[in-house]
């Protein structure tokens, strides 16, 4: 299972449901990560505040595409992302 970070502002948004997409820079890094991830199943992927693995964490089934993401969800104007868009939070 992939596993990613996410800064603790994110991390709460997104388990109040409040933010449905977390984003990722186009990068050699990702693309790697998300290879052959970009297809219209969807995917289990965790997110954890911290790097530990005492960090909190949840399952989020997500789909991923790449687009513009949105400023007040933490992208910026005008640059592409990977976009994982939260269907569901598992646990």
């Amino acid at each position: 299972m992939l596993i990613l970070p996410i800064k603790k502002k994110w991390y709460d948004m997104i388990l109040s449901g409040e933010k449905k997409e977390e984003y990722r820079e186009i990068k050699p890094y990702y693309m790697s990560r998300f290879c052959g991830m970009c297809r219209a199943e969807s995917h289990e992927i965790r997110f954890r505040n911290g790097y530990s693995t005492q960090s909190p964490s949840f399952v989020a089934r997500c789909m991923i595409e790449q687009g513009y993401g949105k400023p007040e969800w933490g992208a910026e104007e005008g640059k592409r992302y990977y976009i994982l868009k939260i269907l569901e939070v598992i646990k």
